[in-house]
């Protein structure tokens, strides 16, 4: 297991490097920035600021200085927030990281008890049933169902607030305060929840499908074992251990944010502030955050590699 570690994670610094070189390019090698396209300042005050900032050097040069910010924790200086890239991250990416945590772990759970149950009682009206409702929810884009909520839940029955993440001008504190974030949060937390249910159901029932027709099950049930131990000890196990390969694919999704969601409903997460910045031309937020996720997809795919190998004795063999 070390040597394979060691190995990965040299693969990993390479990639890394690769894909840190290639954002850089790829935002630097952009048209304008939010210096030039300031209307507001003349051109002294750019040919100034172009200096301040090191723009007005060459590109390899450039990146040569921000990677060696950026192994110091440095990401750069947003210019259109006037605040660091870091700080930002720690102002927005959390709200982002609740939305995501609490809709991924609605999800996984949910899809894993209906896959299990619709692929149990296969071609069932049951199933029948559930096939529609993934299609449906596949189909639908999440911008309509994020406004059609909106506009039965609150502004016809007004049960709960159409966006944001506290009311505008509370003061509230303690218990009122987390109160008012988990009214605000239900909508988007249950769009984001619909949105990644069909496509994992599915997933779950493809899989516990095949793992039923399998020998050991038909054995497990000779023996006389009851059906829901074979069920759920023997048929589940087996059936989750494709679906450890994507707990690491959900981790850039939890602190990613979704930029369409964040939009719709208003709340202050990092998919919201990345969406505003690639209207400013703000290329250092830009480059900071895609490199960020960079970092997190990387991690996430070793941290599934890593799981599976301790999940299932034939990888290590």
């Amino acid at each position: 297991m070390s040597a394979y570690l060691s190995k990965r994670l040299l693969y990993m610094v390479i990639i890394l490097f690769a894909a840190s070189l290639l954002i850089f390019c790829l935002y630097a090698s952009t048209p304008g920035d939010f210096i030039t396209g300031n209307i507001k300042l003349t051109a002294e005050r750019k040919a100034e600021l172009r200096e301040i900032y090191g723009l007005n050097k060459p590109m390899l040069e450039r990146y040569g200085i921000w990677m060696k910010n950026a192994l110091h924790g440095d990401f750069g200086y947003s210019l259109a927030q006037q605040k660091p890239v870091l700080q930002l991250f720690n102002d927005y990416i959390w709200n982002s990281f609740l939305l995501a945590a609490v809709s991924t772990f609605l999800t996984w759970m949910i899809a894993v008890i209906i896959g299990v149950i619709s692929a149990y009682k296969q071609y069932s009206w049951f199933d029948t049933l559930v096939m529609i409702a993934i299609f449906a929810a596949m189909s639908l884009p999440s911008f309509f169902i994020g406004l059609f909520l909106i506009k039965i839940l609150a502004v016809d029955l007004k049960w709960l607030p159409p966006g944001g993440i506290i009311t505008t001008g509370s003061n509230a504190t303690g218990l009122a305060y987390f109160k008012e974030i988990v009214t605000h949060m239900t909508l988007p937390v249950v769009v984001m929840t619909l949105l990644g249910l069909g496509s994992l159901t599915r997933y779950f029932r493809s899989n516990m499908i095949d793992v039923l027709k399998q020998d050991y099950i038909r054995t497990a049930r000779a023996k006389g074992l009851k059906e829901r131990k074979v069920l759920f000890t023997h048929a589940l196990r087996n059936a989750l251990l494709p679906a450890i390969t994507l707990v690491g694919f959900e981790l850039p999704a939890l602190f990613g944010g979704s930029l369409i969601i964040e939009k719709i409903f208003n709340w202050p997460g990092i998919g919201q502030l990345y969406m505003q910045s690639f209207g400013l031309r703000d290329y250092p937020l830009l480059m900071g955050f895609t490199m960020f996720i960079a970092i997190l997809t990387v991690i996430g795919t070793l941290l599934s590699d890593v799981l599976y190998r301790i999940a299932d004795p034939r990888v290590r063999l």
